[in-house]
């Protein structure tokens, strides 16, 4: 498995997913907002300021690669370890 692939299909998965909520509290009541989740996990995310939304977004895409950093090396190791 290759880094570049993981990490630019989940690093757009994460953005996608991202959007898509911030386009769901754009058309639902606030109580069913999304950006209560986010917070959280998106240090400087803030709902409703440009910055705070392109905060999130960059940060949507860091952990993509985030992920595959972690995950690919250890796939690889496991799928290796097993074949030997």
């Amino acid at each position: 498995m290759r880094i570049q692939t993981l990490g630019n299909a989940l690093s757009l998965l994460f953005l996608i997913s991202f959007s898509l909520c911030l386009l769901w509290g754009l058309f639902v009541p606030p109580e069913l907002h999304m950006h209560r989740a986010w917070a959280p996990l998106l240090p400087g995310f803030e709902w409703g300021s440009v910055s705070g939304v392109l905060i999130g977004l960059v940060e949507a895409y860091l952990y993509g690669w985030y992920v595959a950093l972690i995950f690919v090396p250890l796939y690889n190791f496991f799928s290796r370890s097993k074949a030997a």
